[in-house]
């Protein structure tokens, strides 16, 4: 399975990557993460990318690119990945699926947490006070202005893949309002939908399912008897009618002649007792 997770900061990306990861055995590739492991490596595309980062400046694209085209070739990527902050921008995304047709990777899904930015917002100044109300120290990069600037800067990079993974067919969209569970069942279930992943039948169901197929291998081999028997029936039914024909013909002769020979008899029998009187009377004259 190979996904993108798209949304803006503090949609829950990292939270549900983690969840993917977890459950289907996943790899969560960081560009950030890719970027220091290369330098510490020091591959090829790591020393170019060691001065860059040095100096403050943007890594260019193509040398990230190049390291996540390393990441790939690499082998605990063969159940798959989930990109989680990029590409933040079309050219980068572009640049990603020539780099996927060249390895003849399918990218699954792209699947977009939509948010409500002043719901987030407000979250955050919830989660400030509550930090400064437990005496705890707040990250300079927590607080709603910061998050108000990365929003605008989200709003005007990484929004337009919304369109062009849209266009693509590719673009799944969450409801990342929900509660962390529900985001969760969503993905899933839409994951599942599409086939990047076969849904599990529940424990309950299996016992079921070895009944249902047991039925079918007995129902089989009894309906293949029950054709043969109806087959060789209507072979022998003909036969059996002729017989029964003939039998019922030589039934009929044998009762005729036996009939016959009764009548003949108990006609016999008058003429005879007839004769004898006779005989009697002439005898006694």
């Amino acid at each position: 399975m190979r996904l993108i997770l798209l949304g803006p900061p503090g949609a829950g990306k990292g939270t549900q990557a983690q969840r993917l990861v977890h459950k289907h055995d996943l790899i969560q590739l960081s560009t950030g993460e890719m970027l220091r492991a290369a330098v510490a490596a020091q591959t090829p595309v790591g020393l170019q990318a060691k001065d860059i980062m040095a100096s403050g400046s943007l890594v260019p694209d193509e040398i990230v690119i190049g390291i996540i085209s390393d990441r790939l070739d690499q082998p605990d990527m063969k159940n798959g990945f989930i990109l989680d902050g990029f590409p933040r921008t079309v050219p980068q995304a572009a640049a990603l699926d020539e780099l996927l047709k060249k390895k003849h990777i399918k990218l699954d899904a792209v699947i977009e947490l939509r948010v409500n930015e002043s719901a987030l917002l407000d979250r955050v100044e919830n989660r400030v006070a509550e930090m400064r109300a437990r005496g705890e120290e707040v990250r300079i990069d927590d607080t709603p202005e910061v998050l108000s600037k990365r929003l605008a800067s989200y709003r005007t990079l990484t929004e337009p893949l919304i369109h062009y993974y849209s266009e693509r067919r590719k673009l799944l969209t969450v409801d990342g309002m929900m509660t962390i569970e529900h985001v969760t069942r969503e993905i899933n279930r839409i994951l599942s939908a599409i086939g990047a992943v076969e849904p599990k039948a529940s424990k309950a169901a299996a016992p079921a399912r070895q009944a249902k197929a047991g039925a079918r291998k007995t129902a089989k081999p009894a309906g293949k008897k029950a054709a043969k028997t109806a087959r060789k029936a209507a072979k022998t039914a003909p036969k059996a009618a002729k017989a029964a024909s003939r039998g019922a013909k030589k039934a009929k002769k044998a009762t005729k002649k036996t009939a016959g020979k009764t009548a003949k008899k108990v006609a016999k029998k008058p003429a005879k007792k007839a004769v004898r009187k006779v005989t009697k009377k002439r005898a006694k004259r």
